[in-house]
């Protein structure tokens, strides 16, 4: 029999992964997105996240009165200032000027001329007589007004 004059077939090349389609592109755009977003957001809850504790742990101190209140909102704070600002800036102040720096966020200065004298000295003085709702407020604006933290955690010793 006569053979044709046909030539072999030609089969297209393979598809290969490379370049990606348009939609890929797309999804690979969109979870880099979402990664980022979600690592924004869980860095934005953890600067918060002692702010919280702090105002938590003032609503537990509600149940006590004169000094005993006061030690224990000075010793709040205390570790909140530290927890929020560094140590070299917040460690060795006491005194006026540890109400001074308590008076910072705010124009009325609270602390040295206010209500919020009293962390001063009441925890060492037998009786005293403070306006403990007022004190409490004044101290959880303080805490509202602390700036975000600006790294991780920093570990309590």
């Amino acid at each position: 029999m006569p053979q044709l004059p046909l030539r072999d077939l030609h089969l297209p090349p393979e598809i290969g992964a490379w370049p990606l389609a348009p939609g890929w592109w797309l999804l690979i755009g969109l979870l880099v997105l979402l990664m980022t977003a979600a690592l924004l957001l869980a860095r934005f809850r953890q600067r918060r996240r002692l702010r919280r504790l702090a105002l938590l742990q003032l609503e537990t101190l509600k149940d006590l009165h004169g000094r005993e209140l006061a030690a224990a909102l000075s010793y709040l704070l205390r570790q909140a200032a530290l927890c929020h600002f560094s140590p070299q800036q917040v460690a060795g102040l006491s005194g006026e000027a540890w109400l001074r720096f308590l008076d910072t966020p705010f124009a009325d200065h609270p602390f040295s001329t206010g209500c919020g004298r009293c962390l001063q000295d009441a925890p060492y003085r037998p009786h005293v007589d403070i306006d403990e709702a007022r004190l409490l407020e004044l101290c959880r604006d303080w805490l509202k007004k602390l700036p975000p933290q600006s790294g991780p955690p920093r570990r309590s010793r």
